[in-house]
């Protein structure tokens, strides 16, 4: 399976940016969709942004769009998040996921087959 590796996370004070990016290490990267998503103490995990395959879709939750941009690399075998105009409300583990073989909804943890670790993204006043 796919193995995932978030790095990029950190302290950063509210109003400015950070990249996170998310490196796999298998070679069907390029066929699946991918996406972020967080997750603080207490609530579940929620969706952020997903990117397709061939990188020609993306999607958005409100509460970042036009906010963060999803991108994707295949030849790199990375996905990134580029989170500008940080809120002290983005402050979470930020998690990337692959799909794998089988689709589903873009918005949803359980349609993705493969996770990182996490990265801890903190947002000060």
């Amino acid at each position: 399976q796919e193995q995932l590796v978030e790095s990029g996370g950190g302290l950063v004070q509210a109003g400015g940016s950070l990249r996170l990016s998310c490196a796999a290490s298998g070679r069907t990267f390029s066929s699946y969709a991918m996406g972020w998503f967080r997750q603080v103490p207490g609530k579940e995990r929620e969706f952020v942004a997903a990117i397709s395959w061939s990188g020609g879709s993306t999607y958005y939750a409100d509460s970042v769009n036009g906010r963060f941009t999803i991108s994707r690399d295949n030849a790199k075998r990375t996905v990134y998040l580029q989170m500008n105009s940080l809120k002290v409300e983005d402050t979470a583990v930020y998690y990337c996921a692959a799909m794998g073989y089988y689709g589903g909804s873009y918005y949803s943890g359980s349609a993705y087959n493969y996770w990182g670790q996490g990265t801890q993204v903190t947002v000060s006043s």
